[in-house]
């Protein structure tokens, strides 16, 4: 598939969402950002603005097959991943396929789980695979998480672990709509709900050709060197007290090469990768007791510090060119 199919499927997606979710443009985009990417994605906010939301209507637009986890603090491991199963006719074990089989798979409040419960999950986004009683199963392609989860400080919420957070590709927040489209929202939503008219855009084929087209994208050498430089920023700060990872440079590379098919550019940019770097970089960094001070969230203190690290750090020459 060519960038310009690329560009016109991506616009459908989009429009698509789009009837549902009302001025969240960024969110949307970002979203559909970490789909091409193959990566996984994390939808942080309170309650009701819309995350899960999103992540069905992303689901829906797309023909794949699609499952939905709702996390609550009795799910068990074995409810996502499988179980197997004694066959009583045949005299042996059989695997029963959890909901983690299937190529997007929708996990809702994903905090409200166990951390026994969600260490489920990190085989799975990492490796695309499943290993029960010892053994392996590989998992549908493509394959992407779409998470929601409340502030931590909600009620009945656990904090995931450093290890799951740094699975996900990126961290985006709804936020409340606006005036006008909270207003639209009544008027749309009253008698029905708007995913019932949702109707998938693009093909399983399209999709798996936009992917593909996406690894092809072109990032030199001086943008390589750009990334790295402020991921290496990020473990030097004396404000954070836990960097990104190896896994957040290679990340940001994937997402950034999905912007530039986006945006109809075989070749990635520096600002692609500033335009992205808090959605990827944010969530799996630790900011340093003495800059939290009395904050409970510290998601707004370590995205300015991120905001803080991409316009401190220079862009090399030869950065903005195309092959």
């Amino acid at each position: 598939m060519d960038l310009a199919a690329v560009q016109a499927a991506a616009r459908a997606i989009i429009r698509n969402v789009e009837t549902v979710i009302d001025g969240k443009h960024t969110a949307v985009t970002t979203a559909l950002t970490v789909l091409l990417a193959q990566g996984h994605l994390l939808i942080e906010d309170v309650p009701g603005v819309g995350k899960t939301m999103l992540a069905k209507a992303l689901a829906k637009s797309v023909h794949c097959t699609v499952s939905r986890v709702q996390f609550t603090p009795d799910l068990l491991p074995s409810d996502v991943t499988g179980v197997s199963v004694f066959n009583q006719v045949d005299r042996r074990f059989e695997f029963k396929p959890g909901a983690i089989f299937a190529n997007i798979v929708i996990g809702d409040e994903i905090n409200r789980a166990s951390p026994k419960t969600q260490s489920a999950l990190l085989e799975c986004m990492e490796e695309r695979q499943v290993t029960v009683d010892g053994s392996t199963y590989l998992l549908p392609l493509p394959f992407t998480v779409v998470a929601t989860q409340n502030p931590i400080e909600m009620e009945g919420t656990y904090a995931l672990p450093e290890a799951q957070r740094d699975r996900f590709m990126a961290r985006i927040s709804m936020g409340y709509p606006d005036t006008e489209s909270e207003l639209m929202m009544l008027d749309a939503r009253d008698t029905s709900s708007p995913l019932a008219g949702i109707e998938s855009v693009v093909s399983g084929a399209q999709l798996r050709g936009m992917m593909t087209a996406v690894q092809r994208v072109f990032a030199s050498p001086a943008v390589k060197e750009y990334t790295v430089s402020l991921v290496r920023a990020t473990r030097d700060d004396r404000d954070l007290r836990l960097g990104a990872s190896p896994r957040a440079t290679l990340q940001l590379i994937r997402a950034a090469k999905a912007q530039a098919a986006l945006h109809g550019r075989d070749y990635v940019l520096p600002d692609d990768i500033d335009s992205l770097a808090v959605a990827v970089l944010g969530h799996r960094l630790v900011a340093s007791s003495r800059v939290l001070g009395h904050h409970q969230d510290s998601g707004p203190v370590v995205d300015d510090i991120v905001r803080r690290i991409v316009a401190a750090t220079p862009v090399p020459v030869g950065a903005t060119g195309h092959p």
